[in-house]
């Protein structure tokens, strides 16, 4: 199993934010999980420490509706030469198929994963990416 310094999980969700972190404390996915409520939560945070060469998570788990700035909003303000090392997953209850075409119009985005997501799913997400 391959272990990532940094994961964000970008989700309005209280109980899915609980499930997924404790998904991948479990399976030692990440020694670090930065949660983000909205996009715009996540933008004012991600953008500054990009501008400045901090470090920025490797993967990002976004879900699409959420107030304030969604998933979509979060994509078009965030994706740009400087993001393309990091990986995006569309994690969302959207089963609409419009949303997984549209998802795949976003060069940084690896895959779409309808909610909820299983310890398997997880898992086999996780192992797909070549670091």
């Amino acid at each position: 199993m391959q272990k990532f310094n940094h994961v964000c999980i970008i989700d309005d969700d209280p109980i899915y934010v609980f499930t997924t972190r404790k998904l991948m404390e479990v399976s030692n996915l990440s020694k670090y999980i930065e949660i983000f409520k909205n996009g715009k939560e996540a933008l004012d945070t991600l953008k500054p420490r990009i501008e400045v060469g901090e470090k920025v998570p490797e993967v990002i788990l976004l879900d699409l509706n959420m107030p304030v700035m969604d998933g979509w909003e979060f994509l078009d303000a965030f994706v740009s030469p400087d993001t393309e090392k990091i990986i995006i997953y569309v994690v969302s209850s959207s089963i609409d198929p419009a949303d997984m075409q549209k998802a795949k119009e976003y060069s940084q985005v690896s895959n779409y994963v309808v909610k909820p997501i299983t310890p398997q799913r997880l898992k086999a997400l996780f192992d797909e990416i070549e670091k």
